[in-house]
């Protein structure tokens, strides 16, 4: 069962650079920030599609690119 559109959602994001959607009249959950796009529910599920391109955490990013010295 679908969303009304008259519910608005946010894009928040963490500290390990990970996305999510959440509802834009709550705090947020611990940890995480918003990330500047509001919208219907399908309207941030569409922008972490376009925008989240490498859903692995940004400590492993890190650790990959440190251990092999490559920019992964």
């Amino acid at each position: 069962m679908g969303q009304p559109d008259d519910v608005r959602f946010k894009v928040v994001i963490n500290e390990e650079e990970q996305y999510s959607v959440w509802w834009s009249d709550r705090a947020n959950p611990p940890g995480w920030q918003d990330e500047g796009t509001e919208g219907t529910r399908q309207e941030c599920l569409d922008h972490i599609d376009r925008v989240w391109k490498d859903m692995r955490p940004r400590s492993v990013r890190t650790a990959r690119e440190t251990t092999q010295g490559v920019n992964a």
